[in-house]
């Protein structure tokens, strides 16, 4: 069983997690049910996965990896809405698609050096 509290990819997960709820608190107040509960779902789940997958076979973990990886491009369309939307500025966009593409490809490399 591998610690994921000690994987880089969880401490990167939640900080993206972290800044998409601050974020999300400046979205317009009839978007709660919408695009600020979807984003925050999405991100929240790139951890969760990580936390579950780490507790089973090398296996399993590499598909719960899978399933942050969809987590993190769940995130893409919806901070591109939210940038079209104006609910988010260019800055923000960019430096959270950013730090999404670092923690793709370091989930990659951990599913990669499960095998």
């Amino acid at each position: 069983m591998i610690n994921f509290e000690n994987l880089n990819v969880y401490g990167e997960a939640i900080k993206i997690a972290l800044d998409v709820y601050k974020l999300t608190t400046k979205f317009p107040k009839e978007e709660r049910f919408g695009m600020t509960d979807q984003l925050r779902r999405a991100s929240v789940s790139i951890s969760l996965n990580i936390a579950e997958g780490s507790s089973r076979s090398k296996k399993d973990f590499s598909r719960f990896l899978d399933m942050s990886r969809g987590s993190c491009h769940e995130l893409i369309p919806l901070l591109k809405i939210s940038l079209e939307l104006k609910y988010i500025n260019k800055a923000d966009y960019e430096i959270l698609y950013s730090n999404i593409e670092v923690l793709l490809k370091r989930i990659n490399a951990l599913r990669r050096s499960l095998k």
